[in-house]
């Protein structure tokens, strides 16, 4: 898997996640401590979080790391 696989899987997984839990993008983003613009970017792909970011979406979520990014199963 390529990176912009891995970055559009985890776009994807963190979309659906957040959906899932009936979360908006700045409810999340609060929780995660980033900005909300920030947030809509990570989804769009547009960007590769940091693994700070993605532990903190993950905690926010209150699902492993590994669900947004399987690849690690």
């Amino acid at each position: 898997m390529n990176r912009e696989e891995i970055i559009k899987l985890f776009a994807e997984n963190l979309r659906v996640e957040r959906a899932r839990k009936n979360i908006s993008q700045e409810k999340l983003a609060e929780m995660a401590d980033i900005t909300p613009e920030y947030l809509s970017r990570i989804e769009a792909g547009k960007f590769s979080p940091s693994l700070v970011v993605i532990a903190n979406l993950a905690i926010a979520l209150n699902v492993s790391v590994d669900t947004l990014i399987p690849i690690f199963k």
